[in-house]
């Protein structure tokens, strides 16, 4: 399933047809979120080579709030 389509899924019955996102905006939406995902792999693959204690025993989400965190996102 594309992220659009679990997007749209998401908030069946909240969209109207006025606010449907549109094609050119999911590829934009996907493309971000692509590079979302690369920049956070890149990250751990960095943080993998260090391991500071900060980062160990901690699941994926918590390490993805930590990306967050450090890139200011």
């Amino acid at each position: 399933m594309k992220l659009i389509d679990k997007i749209q899924k998401a908030h069946s019955g909240k969209l109207s047809d006025y606010s449907k996102i549109y094609t050119p905006t999911a590829n934009a939406i996907e493309r971000i979120s692509d590079d979302y995902a690369v920049e956070f792999l890149n990250w751990y693959i960095s943080i993998s080579s260090i391991m500071d204690k900060k980062y160990i025993g901690k699941t994926s989400k918590e390490l993805l709030e930590i990306f967050k965190i450090e890139k200011g996102l």
